[in-house]
């Protein structure tokens, strides 16, 4: 099997799991109880939060752990305070649904929310942006890289814009932590979003940055667990592991990050000389090293991700927690792109794991089923393969 989804999910790391599992078992102590089982666990969850912590610049006590990117999402945008009247939020067209979803309920509940339009690269006009603040702006919400084709959006310039007015910045950076360097105070947001499965940790546990002073609501009521923000006993193996990760992913960065862009550029290249009527999505520079999206004229997503399954190559159209809805890609319309193009697009996503010789054999794949798939698409007179 090659492995080139990535971005819907990560193998946890051998340490990572090994981190955990003392908490899995024998150090299973509640850890609001005072008692001595109970303060190892605390003091387990305490080490985490400090390395999730450094993996972005920010303090222990801005960290909010929570139960992934989607609660990061909505704890952010359904938390800050809302002025009278409902208020008006700003997010861009091409945000992942546990953004977007968010957005809607803010609507139906009297905001007003505006979606900014991407260019053809899934780019931000920072721009647009500034023209579209209202008095009674109280939010801006942009992702930092795009879940689909990688397109990193222009934050730092965002920032700067929502600074000016005193206008909190969230962002969500669930895929670009682990494939560039992420530091909330350069960035210059108020709230950041992380999720650990997408950095080898396990599932079910995330992160939100909140910068001190920001205030939020709580979503979840209850005991008063991490400073009174998220109610509920504390996922301490999950907690131990995302903090594992976090170490592992801030010591390996730099390398990392080398090693993707040089498989990036031969999976690129490869696919795009070896099979016709072929483009890649998304930002041609500023896009995460890892992502690489391409549409293939005359061949159905779904039949390639299918045909490549049974050749053992895992890959996706797209979003992997919104596949079930069947959609067409909100990211890939708002880019513009024909539905044509849309249908006929594959996101191979790289991972710590892969490998040179996985990414070789992986370009002779894809080449084979898209030229199988072609031999029986109804498009091959209109685009004369």
């Amino acid at each position: 099997m090659i492995y080139l989804d990535n971005a819907a999910s990560t193998e946890a790391d051998r340490r990572v799991i090994e981190a955990m599992i003392p908490y899995l078992g024998g150090r299973y102590g509640n850890p609001s109880s005072i008692h001595r089982l109970g303060r190892i666990s605390a003091r387990a969850v305490r080490r985490a939060r400090r390395e999730i912590a450094a993996l972005v610049n920010a303090e222990p006590s801005e960290i909010l752990i929570t139960s992934g990117g989607t609660e990061s999402n909505n704890t952010a945008l359904c938390g800050v305070p809302r002025p009278p009247g409902g208020g008006h939020v700003i997010t861009s067209s091409v945000e992942h649904d546990a953004v977007l979803e968010p957005c809607r309920r803010l609507e139906a509940q009297g905001a007003r929310v505006t979606y900014l339009p991407v260019d053809g690269h899934g780019m931000v006009d920072p721009g647009e942006l500034r023209s579209a603040i209202t008095p009674d702006t109280f939010l801006v919400s942009v992702m930092l890289a795009n879940n689909e084709v990688g397109t990193v959006q222009p934050v730092r310039e965002i920032s700067g814009i929502c600074g000016e007015r005193s206008i909190p910045l969230h962002t969500d950076a669930v895929q670009a932590v682990g494939k560039m360097p992420v530091d909330v105070r350069e960035l210059g947001v108020d709230m950041l979003s992380i999720s650990s499965h997408k950095i080898n940790g396990p599932k079910g546990v995330g992160a939100l940055f909140v910068r001190s002073g920001v205030r939020l609501d709580p979503l979840v009521l209850g005991g008063g667990q991490e400073r009174g923000m998220r109610s509920g006993t504390e996922n301490v193996a999950g907690a131990v592991g995302f903090g594992e990760a976090c170490r592992l992913c801030r010591e390996n960065l730099a390398p990392s990050l080398a090693r993707y862009r040089g498989l990036h550029r031969e999976l690129v290249s490869g696919i795009l000389s070896g099979i016709p009527l072929s483009a890649l999505n998304g930002h041609p520079t500023e896009r995460i090293p890892s992502n690489a999206h391409f549409t293939f004229l005359g061949v159905g997503g779904e039949d390639l991700i299918i045909k490549l399954d049974e050749y053992g190559v895992e890959a996706s159209t797209g979003s992997a927690c919104s596949v079930n809805t069947q959609q067409e890609s909100h990211v890939l319309r708002a880019m513009g792109l024909s539905r044509d193009q849309i249908s006929g697009s594959l996101r191979l996503t790289l991972g710590t794991h892969s490998t040179a010789e996985e990414v070789g054999r992986a370009v002779g794949i894809v080449k084979r089923a898209v030229a199988e798939l072609r031999e029986f698409s109804p498009l091959r007179e209109k685009y004369g393969f």
